[in-house]
């Protein structure tokens, strides 16, 4: 097996998603001057860093957090380019696993109960093929050893893609609806809502404000990164 592994290696190598240079055999996804060139957050805090304040007089959360930042130019966007546009899941398999291991180490999160992504409007779902959130939320569920469940918060409207709008106009897009397909089966849970890309929390908000119609439910936020 180690025989024909190495030869498809040779023949078809994996590349870095960043710069494209051929990964060493104990690299995945990203070259380790890539992985070094991130432009992590290290918010330490969940409970007061910059993410949790967007929410403030909003909607009530338990804590947010996310590993890196989203600039309109780098590493980031090309990598969360990737993933969305280019079929590139493992990308978010790569941020979980990156993530999971932090949060488990600071003990932090494991208070959680469920694990729910931020939904695509089916229509959507079918052009693209997948959730770019969904390998995010698996292997985060791996490591907090909490359930991720899909399909039950359910996106009812479509909107254009928000990473490239400007941010005032995100802010002020209130089309994007959400539903809860079952208002009991999260009663009294503390859920984890993630997403790929947190920029006016805009999204998150409409969900979050969904999920609260159920009643005791508390809400925490996790995203891949956020915009300065």
């Amino acid at each position: 097996m180690r025989i024909l592994k190495d030869l498809f290696n040779l023949f078809y190598p994996k590349l870095c998603a960043n710069c494209e240079h051929q990964l060493t055999q104990n690299e995945n996804v990203l070259c380790t001057f890539c992985r070094h060139d991130l432009p992590l957050t290290n918010f330490t805090d969940s409970l007061e860093n910059k993410i949790a304040k967007t929410f403030y007089g909003r909607v009530a959360i338990e804590k947010a957090n996310s590993l890196l930042f989203y600039r309109k130019t780098g590493i980031t966007k090309k990598l969360i380019h990737e993933l969305k546009y280019k079929g590139n899941e493992e990308i978010g398999h790569f941020f979980g696993n990156w993530l999971g291991e932090i949060l488990k180490e600071n003990k932090d999160f494991l208070d959680i109960d469920v694990i729910i992504p931020v939904p695509l409007h089916p229509k959507k779902r079918r052009q693209r093929g997948y959730n770019q959130v969904t390998k995010f939320g698996k292997s985060l569920s791996k490591h907090l050893e909490k359930p991720l469940i899909e399909n039950i918060l359910i996106r009812t409207s479509t909107s254009k893609t928000q990473t490239f709008k400007a941010r005032f106009e995100r802010f002020n897009n209130i089309d994007t609806k959400f539903q809860l397909s079952d208002i009991t089966i999260l009663k009294n849970k503390h859920v984890l809502l993630i997403d790929d890309v947190i920029t006016t929390g805009a999204t998150l908000e409409a969900c979050a404000k969904e999920l609260q119609k159920t009643a005791g439910v508390k809400i925490s936020i996790l995203t891949m990164a956020y915009t300065e």
